[in-house]
């Protein structure tokens, strides 16, 4: 029996309806931005591996720190004990992210983040003694597949199932061009009844959407309404953090500061599980009393883990290096360059950059579904050309490791081009 057979056999993959699902490639190698099967296919990672990966397959500076942790300390409980990688790392995140990010709450995916801010928000109110049990988000968000996360996202088919069974959540409009006051009294009236604990958003770029990008001014003027009304906001950075945008978090391209952030993904270089929760001073003393039931009664078996802590100290430092920065800026640039060569194609309605992600949007007849036929064609073609893209609806969009080369940037905007061709 073949792998991809076994795989058949024993495994359930995530986002499959496997009734109508291929075989799916059989990965045995990586390196820097290139895959190969079993079959010894290469294939060009044209979004990071679901954007994990912003330093490449099987970077050897990460592995080595993983490597020397392991030798060391691989896994200690954090209930009750600390250790050194975790307190540099909360060290380091606090020089990197927005100064008003105190304390750090360690978990292990995206998900995960968001429900700890979530769960943060709400009782930090029922710690006063104050009933809000309410949260704000924006149409079309993706904040993760679990409960709290899921309640909070938009996209419909995701959570369908569920109704009924989640946190009581209202959606404001993104504020993208030409709504932005529409978004921004939505959110006013809202703030107004004093119902709402905390308003979460994904910053300057709706990832699960389709790369839906807004201004930051327009997200400012809405943090500022909601710190106006005393509701806590939670950028969501588990997508954009680490670089994508430009600039190391999409927060950074803000004058107002988010009370709560989430962080993932990237985080460890696409090694290993981890994920972060920061908060301002403000909201880690509502939760230091005298009386033990105020405290925060949240955890996870791998809160923390050492070797993560290792791994993500070691994708900063990379993050930080001058070569990284400049190849971020030339990753920019590149699809800068292809957007205007495409832009006018025939077939594309608009296209859209920031940092290293691209976006571009195919002219269609009506509403296209998630994953409905259009984007199953289109992710059949590309997986054949070997290049990894994963289309949303009708929206192609490119996220790649920043050390990917020219080369491999031309072969994903040739196939894209080819791609228009042939839907």
């Amino acid at each position: 029996m073949t792998l991809s057979e076994k795989d058949n056999l024993y495994n359930w993959h995530p986002y499959t309806q496997h009734k109508n699902a291929f075989n799916h490639p059989v990965i045995v190698k990586g390196s820097g931005a290139l895959l190969w099967d079993d079959s010894g296919k290469e294939y060009v990672d044209a979004i990071a591996s679901w954007w994990v990966n912003p330093f490449g397959h099987s970077n050897v500076f990460i592995a080595q720190a993983i490597f020397k942790q392991l030798t060391q300390l691989e896994h200690v409980l954090f209930g009750g004990f600390t250790h050194e990688p975790a307190i540099l790392l909360s060290e380091k995140l606090a020089q990197i992210l927005p100064n008003n990010q105190k304390r750090f709450f360690y978990s292990d995916n995206g998900s995960s983040a968001v429900e700890v801010a979530l769960k943060v928000a709400l009782q930090y109110f029922y710690n006063k003694g104050e009933k809000r049990t309410k949260i704000i988000a924006f149409e079309d968000a993706f904040h993760g597949d679990t409960f709290g996360a899921m309640a909070t996202s938009g996209i419909s088919f995701f959570t369908e199932a569920f109704k009924g069974s989640m946190l009581e959540v209202v959606r404001i409009p993104v504020p993208t061009k030409g709504n932005e006051v529409k978004s921004a009294n939505a959110l006013k009236k809202l703030v107004a009844t004093n119902d709402y604990a905390a308003f979460i958003f994904e910053p300057l770029v709706q990832g699960a959407a389709g790369m839906v990008m807004y201004s930051s001014s327009a997200l400012d003027e809405l943090i500022s309404i909601a710190k106006k009304g005393n509701v806590f906001t939670i950028a969501d950075e588990v997508m954009t953090g680490f670089g994508k945008t430009g600039k190391n978090f999409a927060c950074d391209y803000l004058i107002e500061k988010p009370d709560m952030m989430c962080l993932s993904k990237a985080l460890t270089g696409g090694t290993i599980p981890m994920a972060v929760t920061s908060f301002t001073q403000e909201i880690f003393d509502g939760f230091y009393d005298d009386d033990v039931n105020k405290a925060l009664f949240h955890g996870h078996t791998f809160t923390a883990n050492p070797t993560g802590c290792a791994a993500a100290l070691a994708s900063i430092e990379l993050l930080e290096t001058k070569e990284i920065q400049n190849n971020i800026q030339l990753v920019n640039q590149s699809h800068l360059a292809f957007e205007q060569h495409i832009k006018n194609h025939p077939k594309v309605s608009s296209t859209r950059v920031l940092g290293v992600i691209f976006a571009l949007e195919i002219k269609v007849n009506g509403k296209q579904d998630y994953y409905g036929e259009m984007r199953n064609k289109l992710y059949s073609f590309f997986i054949e050309k070997g290049v990894i893209l994963r289309p949303v609806g009708n929206i192609i969009y490119v996220l790649p490791p920043y050390i990917i080369s020219k080369e491999h940037l031309k072969k994903i905007y040739q196939t894209i081009e080819e791609a228009l061709d042939y839907i």
